[in-house]
């Protein structure tokens, strides 16, 4: 594939070339070549639900063949973070399948997402399954209305790796919060998650006549209320995972016998976005310790896709750094996280100690850039860049309007000069882009609906519930 080298270049990282420049070329070569035939790729998930992405690739037996097999493989690996699955369609010419059957293999270059999106998330061995353009099975997109209901007595739960927040929420009104430092991160045994939520719940309850309903936000992956990974349970044993941690909220459920939904804090991030601003399409992007994201629907609601774009490539540059976990290069954490600015402040010549922790490091670099430093300057235009050309990435993926950007990389004056520079970009390379959709930090009318409340919102109550 041809990398187009970006307008607007990132101050410290020349050689960055944006995946959005990289697969719009692709797309318009293909067009003018007129050797171009339809390719569908379909992601399908262990409830039957499937997602569809429709393009077009050279013709077998042109000459830019080979510049498919690039192509394809990244717009299946974002997919695959983007919405999630276990089984791959690929509609089209044979040889592209057969090729992505190769790398997505136990023994394939994307070995970690073969196991990940296989047994790991969906519970089912990994399939690639090679067919015609017209032989995808058409999209299945489940439209459950979580969120945003605000009837009766319910209790939302925010679960961070440092602390726990639970509200009591009668009618939409907050009544008790309460924010209690916890550390479930080392902890071996899943009880010790158990009694730590089982303890917030029975606070929030005693503040109200009854408990309706339960919401949850959580990081990790969720699947119908059941953990499949979360860095709440890194200490616990796979073993002791699978046996008593992955479905500790169906046990909660049972003992307190009302609906229950628990969702990805990425998403609650962006329902409470959407919830405070009274707008929907919208993508939350965290910034913090990786890269959390979101989604609401222009219909208003949250999707079963992962979002988990933190693995999701931004940049195809061939030295691109690589992320220790997945193994793969020029992913979204090492971009729009903490991982970013420890990656970019040597290069400014800001030298960081190595001994403290992350946090405190981070804290360390904002300190230099509250004191004046104007080395740090460049780190914050150069994360601005990646973000404008990332943001025009997901709007290929994404019907947007909005972007909420936050989490603590972006607090401070760095975060508006981030916004400043990402907007550029849009400007510069994407001015459609920049006339549609609307990119924001939270000010407090974007925070008026806290995590909790937005987690409190999540479960429907059945009618006969509240009558009976």
């Amino acid at each position: 594939m041809e990398l187009a080298k970006p307008r607007v270049v990132p101050p410290l990282d020349e050689s960055f070339r944006p995946a959005v420049l990289a697969n719009r070329a692709f797309r318009e070569k293909v067009k003018a070549s007129g050797q171009g035939v339809p390719m569908v790729i379909a992601v399908e998930r262990a409830d039957g639900t499937r997602s569809v992405f429709r393009t077009e690739v050279f013709a077998p037996g042109s000459a830019d063949f080979e510049q498919n097999l690039q192509y394809v493989e990244r717009v299946v690996k974002f997919l695959l973070w983007q919405k999630g699955g276990y089984r791959v369609y690929l509609g089209g010419p044979s040889q592209i399948g057969e090729y992505i059957q190769q790398v997505y293999a136990p023994n394939g270059e994307r070995a970690f997402d073969y196991e990940f999106m296989g047994e790991t998330v969906y519970e089912r061995p990994f399939e690639v399954v090679i067919t015609d353009a017209d032989k995808v099975p058409p999209a299945n997109e489940t439209t459950q209305s979580l969120g945003r209901h605000l009837d009766g007595c319910r209790i939302g739960l925010d679960l961070g790796a440092s602390d726990r927040k639970v509200s009591a929420v009668i009618e939409g009104k907050d009544v008790f919060s309460e924010e209690v430092v916890w550390d479930p991160r080392p902890q071996t045994d899943p009880n010790y998650h158990y009694h730590e939520i089982m303890s917030a719940l029975h606070r929030a309850a005693a503040r109200m006549p009854r408990v309706d309903a339960i919401g949850v936000s959580s990081a990790g992956v969720w699947i119908n209320n059941r953990v499949m990974v979360a860095s709440l349970f890194r200490g616990v044993p796979r073993d002791v995972f699978n046996a008593r941690a992955k479905d500790i909220f169906l046990r909660v459920q049972k003992e307190w016998g009302v609906p229950l939904e628990v969702a990805n804090d990425g998403e609650v991030t962006a329902l409470a976005g959407s919830m405070s601003l009274g707008v929907n399409a919208i993508l939350g992007v965290a910034m913090g310790s990786s890269e959390a994201a979101g989604y609401v629907t222009p219909e208003g609601n949250i999707t079963n896709w992962l979002n988990e774009l933190a693995f999701a490539p931004v940049d195809y540059a061939p030295d691109a750094p690589v992320d220790e976990w997945s193994g793969d290069k020029g992913v979204g954490a090492l971009y729009f996280s903490q991982q970013a600015v420890f990656r970019l402040a040597p290069v400014a010549g800001i030298p960081l100690d190595e001994s403290l922790g992350l946090a405190e490091r981070l804290k360390q670099f904002q300190d230099l850039h509250a004191s004046g430093d104007a080395r740090t300057r460049p780190v914050y235009e150069t994360i601005g860049v990646y973000l404008g050309y990332g943001i025009a990435h997901y709007a290929d993926f994404y019907d947007l309007q909005h972007v909420l950007v936050l989490g603590r990389v972006t607090s401070g004056e760095g975060g508006h000069i981030i916004l400043e520079k990402a907007k550029e970009v849009l400007q510069t390379e994407f001015p459609e882009l920049a006339a549609r959709i609307s990119v924001n930090l939270p000010d407090e009318k974007a925070r008026r609906v806290g995590q909790s409340i937005a987690a409190a919102s999540l479960p429907e109550i059945k009618k006969d519930r509240k009558e009976g």
